[in-house]
């Protein structure tokens, strides 16, 4: 048995699995299953709270009373962070890059409901001085009197990937009572810490499963590397030596499109496609994308070596919203 590290309890969980019968039909290939992690909260919900639950536990250890952290203006994480933040009664500062878009809506409105303090940056900002200018704002918030803790983009940090071991654990008790063996699971990954996760979990349990990436930024080069130092953050916390390889890391690339959080006509179309067809609802800038992947994936032939394919369904709900339109601009 994997030896957890504390958190607190955020998340509502174990969230279902459910099957995706009228989909699998219309591919005519594996078995394609889904896990609502969308499900595992209403303010906090999506993938980003199963990480919080160990972060903010060591930010609470440590005596710490304010969160900061980064993200696009629609970031689910920094969402997630606004909204445990003021569940918690602490304080959150937010640096969200912006791209000349900042209406009003989606997770940048929630962001603000929350009570979070937000500065917006430029997309240059962000790539190149992000962690500069969350340090310099946590200086500025000691000078206060606060006790910051700083969690980088997405939660992906070595703490919150036992978010997602711990998923995994969840994943095996669930296939025991459906009665079936998830040979691949695949996922959207935009900062990597939810893939380290999985990918720790299965090789501590050594599962005979493929767990596949599907990028919505960057490429795959960047998030081999990005994951095998979260991993190797990880590992300080666990009474193992794991050794891998990054060949072992499957990123399926080739999904970014025009950029991340920017949509194509034909990923738009897919969310619709499958809002219909199952019943879910997916979002623009990850699971939308990497569902799209999946599906074309397989109707090449890429996948159907295997059996049965869990899909993680990441969340990110609100960040559809400011697309709205554009859904419906879409030709049929």
């Amino acid at each position: 048995m994997i030896k957890l590290p504390k958190r607190i309890h955020l998340a509502n969980i174990p969230t279902r699995i459910e099957r995706l019968d009228r989909l699998t039909k219309e591919l005519g290939g594996p078995r394609l299953f889904i896990k609502r992690d969308d499900e595992t909260g209403t303010e906090v919900s999506g993938n980003k709270v199963r990480k919080m639950e160990y972060i903010v536990r060591q930010a609470l250890d440590q005596g710490c009373d304010y969160l900061i952290t980064c993200g696009g203006i629609q970031s689910n994480h920094a969402r997630s962070t606004a909204a445990i933040a003021a569940k918690l009664g602490m304080g959150s500062a937010l640096i969200l890059r912006n791209r000349g878009n900042n209406e009003l809506d989606g997770n940048y409105f929630l962001n603000q409901l929350l009570g979070a303090t937000i500065k917006l940056i430029t997309p240059d900002e962000y790539k190149s001085r992000r962690m500069e200018i969350m340090r310099d704002t946590k200086l500025e918030l000691e000078k206060e009197g606060h006790r910051p803790y700083i969690i980088p983009e997405g939660g992906s940090m070595g703490i919150g990937t036992f978010g997602y071991v711990n998923a995994m654990l969840e994943i095996q008790e669930q296939e025991k009572e459906l009665g079936v063996h998830f040979d691949a699971i695949v996922l959207a990954v935009g900062s990597g810490g939810t893939y380290s996760g999985l990918f720790l979990a299965n090789k501590l349990l050594k599962r005979d499963s493929t767990v596949y990436g599907i990028n919505v930024c960057d490429d795959a080069c960047y998030f081999k590397n990005q994951i095998a130092n979260v991993l190797k953050d990880s590992f300080q916390y666990v009474d193992v030596e794991l050794e891998f390889s990054k060949n072992e890391i499957n990123i399926l690339d080739g999904y970014v499109g025009e950029g991340y959080a920017v949509s194509r006509p034909e990923e738009l179309r897919f969310i619709r496609y499958l809002a219909k067809l199952e019943g879910v609802i997916l979002d623009p800038v990850y699971t939308g994308k990497a569902m799209y992947g999946l599906v074309n994936e397989i109707k090449s032939g890429n996948l159907n070596h295997h059996k049965n394919i869990l899909f993680i369904h990441t969340g990110g709900l609100f960040g559809l919203f400011p697309k709205k339109m554009s859904i419906f601009d879409t030709k049929k």
